[in-house]
């Protein structure tokens, strides 16, 4: 038997959800449109490289000591959290970590010399190796995170580098981990962009007005989703149709 005259609280619940299910409905759609763009990048973007490891440190050539090499450093020598002996440039170099500073200090680990430089070279050695051998180009230094390398990747600071290959491709490189954090080019970037600004909201820049809206309308949403199951439970116990 269908409802004919419904009573008013249940006229009035049907129209509130109508207008909250049309206020809320254009969310409804960005998200899912946005969430059918991220899945194409899934099916269609191609994996970036595994990372390389680099060269094996010939150790025959490794002739001064970790503690050696840390008089270099002079009165920083009681900062030090960690030591890595790395190959770059087909030498080897000890890597010295710091408490005061988010970017290590290098010591030849042949010569004892320090070389501040080191680190950008590195880094471009990471970088070449990454992209299969091809030249690149430091564009930037980032010590933040920004609307291209947000902070799903966590790692900081890093140096962005270019590959000429007419298609933008740019890698983001941690020589504290000795590895690529991001690889991207102009076409995965702008579908990760559509994603990031209609599905995360990263046109509002700051985090807490964001999280603020995207749970507003996700609870709007999901306020709209229950009120129309309560409708219909209503209804069915009432006779109604399905």
């Amino acid at each position: 038997m269908e409802i004919l005259n419904p009573k008013p609280g249940r006229r009035l619940f049907a129209k509130v959800h109508r207008r909250l299910g049309l206020a809320f409905c254009l969310f409804t759609l960005v998200a899912a449109g946005s969430g059918l763009v991220h899945n194409m990048m899934s099916w269609t973007q191609p994996p970036p490289p595994r990372p390389v490891l680099g060269g094996k440190v010939s150790m025959d050539q490794v002739t001064v000591t970790p503690s050696d090499a840390a008089e270099a450093l002079g009165g920083e020598v009681g900062g030090i959290t960690a030591v890595v002996l790395r190959e770059i440039g087909g030498a080897p170099w000890y890597q010295f970590y710091r408490t005061d500073q988010a970017r290590p200090v290098y010591v030849h680990a042949g010569e004892g010399r320090r070389d501040d430089g080191i680190d950008l070279v590195y880094a471009e050695e990471i970088a070449s190796r990454h992209l299969g051998g091809g030249a690149v180009r430091h564009t930037a230094t980032l010590t933040a995170f920004d609307r291209e390398y947000i902070e799903i990747y966590r790692i900081l600071p890093v140096e962005r580098f270019d590959a000429e290959d007419g298609l933008g491709t740019r890698v983001y490189v941690s020589t504290m981990t000795g590895t690529v954090t991001r690889h991207t080019d102009n076409h995965r970037q702008l579908q990760a962009t559509l994603f990031s600004l209609f599905h995360k909201f990263a046109f509002i820049p700051n985090k807490n007005v964001r999280n603020a809206v995207l749970s507003l309308t996700t609870g709007g949403i999901f306020l709209v989703a229950c009120s129309g199951l309560v409708l219909f439970v209503v209804d069915w116990r009432r006779g109604g149709r399905l």
